[in-house]
């Protein structure tokens, strides 16, 4: 699995643990929603201050986010 969408949806895992929505995690970052939401779907590469900005906001050590799930979630048709 590519980092970027490891993560993804380690971001989004926490993200809805969190009970937060892009939206309000976008604020708490300073980032553009789409862009959180391109990040989760892995089409974008985060910098590595960015990984950093996302595991303060969520609460979790930088190289947690970028690790495999130890879960894939179920793909979406």
């Amino acid at each position: 699995m590519r980092l970027s969408k490891a993560f993804g949806q380690n971001v989004r895992q926490l993200r809805k643990k969190k009970g937060l929505s892009i939206e309000a995690l976008a604020d708490d970052v300073r980032v553009a929603t789409t862009y959180v939401g391109q990040l989760e779907r892995g089409q974008r590469n985060p910098t590595l201050a960015m990984v950093e900005k996302f595991a303060e906001v969520l609460g979790a050590e930088p190289l947690d986010l970028l690790k495999t799930p130890a879960v894939e979630p179920d793909a979406k048709a």
